[in-house]
């Protein structure tokens, strides 16, 4: 009863600890990757290696999305929280000390592991701490704009510890960020809230996990290779393949890990859309501009992550001061489009990059736009898309998001990256002995092209989201509840 009358003092230092959660979880993704060639001169691992130092932590993480959700329903949300911070930490803490590359890689899977319970779970507890529609409205803002800018800070993070201490500490620095959140978590979250009646859906775990692995796989894969590779080919069939057959048996159990009603509501899917294709574009412009800033322009990898911060300000303007106060009066169907057109607008701005530096004329203003057009999608998003699900439930409507996000995330990196690749390539081979300045030329064209498909991906999900997403909001969860149900 104590720690209830705490909490209820204390709703937005519970959202403080959870949001820290958030971004840990999302700057890992990326932080690490600026580091990559301080570890590899330490660790003496081949280029060829350096790849799977990211995707062990998208492979575990993407694939056990589903089962941490799960658990997250059935062990209750602080204890999957604790949990999850407790391996996260231990994790990093073992990849700092790594001495070898196979230790590295290992660390880096079980981190991801660990994140795929503690990433669902944080942001549960937060769909069910604030139902009134104007504190909800604020709280996934705040939640929504640090997981959306957690790639950027983690590009910048990660420039500034590898450049001023050691590329160990892009792994350290989680221990810091896990004690304060699980400290905040034990002091300000509540627990009672495991619901010992739900069974785990073993066969459902086993081909969903593996569906998830294999789509992510193929993907990465794309990525590092080719979209003609067979390896590529057969894992994403098998993903889909399996996927397919988890929803059927989905259809048929008695507690599915994936409660099939979550996804049928319009607005929860219209906001599924939302964020896969924002996924899609704001990993693929990471990855570009990052490419430009540091192999073009030749800024320092803390450089490079300095020119982002513009696009973590403007999205925290962007969310704040319209999405914080327009979605509780007029809920996600005006604010998601608007955004999804105004980012499309951005990665526009980016298709005329030059060869010569030019900061503030060519890369600032699209980072501001986009940053203001993402900041109105991920929290209305965010909140729409665990709106009206039982709490019993919360857990795996947490997932799918989490799950959308990571797999879009993925497509993006692996599409446009092998896009652009492409493009290049096309160029060059009809120019014979190219320059210096004609292969650079050559690769804004690739980065061009892959900016003008991920606009497009835009406008057609802005377009997607108006028809599918509905206008208003309801005056708290129950209400949504008990007048639109499951479905």
């Amino acid at each position: 009863m104590s720690s209830l009358v705490t909490f209820k003092r204390g709703p937005w230092l519970a959202l403080a600890a959870l949001s820290l959660c958030q971004l840990m979880v999302a700057l890992d993704a990326t932080v690490i990757n600026i580091a990559l060639p301080a570890a590899q001169a330490t660790l003496h691992f081949s280029t060829g290696n350096r790849q799977w130092l990211i995707t062990a932590y998208a492979l575990t993480f993407g694939s056990l999305l589903l089962l941490g959700g799960r658990l997250t329903d059935l062990w209750g949300r602080r204890n999957a929280v604790l949990i999850g911070l407790a391996g996260f930490a231990g994790a990093s803490a073992w990849g700092g000390m790594a001495t070898s590359f196979s230790a590295l890689v290992t660390a880096r899977a079980i981190q991801g592991a660990f994140g795929a319970l503690l990433a669902p779970a944080a942001l549960a507890l937060v769909s069910v701490t604030f139902e009134e529609a104007t504190e909800r409205a604020k709280a996934f803002v705040i939640f929504g704009a640090v997981g959306a800018s957690g790639a950027a800070i983690g590009l910048l993070l990660g420039g500034a510890l590898t450049e001023w201490y050691s590329w160990r500490w892009c792994l350290y620095i989680n221990l810091v960020f896990a004690g304060i959140a699980a400290i905040g978590t034990v002091a300000f979250v509540p627990s009672g809230n495991e619901h010992h009646d739900l069974k785990l859906d073993v066969v459902g775990t086993i081909i969903g996990s593996a569906g998830l692995f294999f789509l992510v796989y193929g993907l990465s894969h794309a990525e590092s290779t080719s979209w003609t590779s067979s390896a590529t080919w057969m894992s994403i069939m098998a993903g889909v393949i399996l996927l397919g057959a988890f929803i059927r048996t989905q259809q048929s159990v008695a507690t599915p890990l994936l409660p099939l009603g979550i996804l049928l509501n319009r607005t929860r899917a219209g906001s599924h859309i939302a964020l896969f294709v924002t996924s899609i574009g704001l990993f693929g412009v990471s990855l570009f501009l990052a490419y430009y800033l540091e192999n073009i322009v030749h800024y320092t990898p803390l450089q490079t992550g300095l020119a982002f911060m513009p696009l973590v300000v403007a999205m925290g303007v962007s969310a704040s001061v319209a999405s914080a106060r327009l979605l509780a009066l007029v809920g996600p169907r005006p604010l998601i489009p608007t955004g999804l057109v105004l980012s499309a607008m951005g990665l526009v701005l980016f298709t005329r990059l030059p060869l010569q530096p030019n900061y503030s004329g060519h890369v600032l203003p699209g980072l501001l736009v986009l940053g203001l057009g993402i900041g109105l999608i991920f929290a209305p998003a965010v909140a729409s898309a665990t709106w009206g699900v039982r709490k019993s439930e919360a857990g795996a409507a947490s997932a799918i998001v989490n799950a959308t996000q990571n797999i879009g995330g993925s497509v993006g990196t692996a599409l446009l990256n092998s896009l652009a690749v492409a493009v290049t390539a096309g160029v060059l081979q009809s120019i014979h002995n190219p320059n210096p300045r004609q292969v650079g030329l050559a690769t804004l064209q690739g980065y061009s092209r892959a900016f003008w498909v991920a606009a497009g991906l835009f406008f057609v999900g802005a377009v997607v989201t108006f028809l599918m997403l509905d206008s208003g909001v309801p005056a708290s969860n129950e209400v949504t509840l008990h007048t639109k149900g499951q479905g």
